[in-house]
């Protein structure tokens, strides 16, 4: 109802789901998808650089409830043109869309520090972390393999499916630049993640 009360602005679909917005997205040719990163089955950020192979002139603005700076990177790195938390006002969003129409890229300014720390000298170096550059899901996946889980013991406890573990693993890892389970234990190690008798 929001975005329908705007004069240049026109919803042409809806969906609930990654999956169900890849399916549609190719017939519909939105010129801007607002994505939340919370969905059933394909998350948002998931989704996002398989949506900028889909429909590359497509801008892709984030509205999601997590204001949490490890999202925020994530998302622009894989491709978004703008992210907006869901407590931003309602202004604030129709803002944000008619920005990131315009080929801009509009973040919510209480992130903005984020991206300031990142490029100024003398930035919070706890940014420079590769360990921040990770989703709280790829965290959580890449402890609990430090630990000694399984894939599938991950999957159960989590309920998501072994391939979904498995692909946050692989892209945490890449993240990290790591490449053995051993090589990830002394990560965690060394940056005080867990201690020694987790890791057993």
């Amino acid at each position: 109802m929001l975005l329908e009360a705007q004069s240049d602005i026109t919803v042409i679909g809806e969906v609930g789901s990654g999956n169900e917005l890849l399916a549609v997205v190719g017939t519909l040719h939105p010129d801007v998808i607002l994505l939340d990163l919370t969905m059933p089955g394909l998350g948002g950020l998931e989704a996002l650089p398989l949506l900028r192979k889909m429909a590359p002139r497509t801008r892709i603005l984030v509205l999601t409830m997590h204001d949490d700076e490890s999202y925020l990177r994530q998302a622009l790195r894989e491709g978004a043109s703008g992210y907006v938390v869901k407590k931003a006002a309602d202004s604030e969003l129709i803002a944000a869309i008619r920005t990131v129409m315009r080929g801009e890229v509009y973040v919510h300014p209480s992130l903005m520090r984020v991206l300031l720390e990142d490029i100024l000298p003398g930035g919070n170096a706890e940014s420079t972390n590769p360990w921040n550059t990770l989703s709280d899901r790829e965290r959580d996946v890449l402890l609990r393999v430090a630990r000694g889980h399984t894939s599938a013991k991950i999957a159960e406890t989590l309920n998501l499916s072994a391939k979904t573990v498995e692909t946050y693993r692989a892209r945490g890892m890449e993240k990290l630049g790591l490449r053995s389970r051993a090589a990830l234990v002394q990560f965690v190690l060394s940056h005080s993640l867990l201690s020694p008798d987790q890791t057993s």
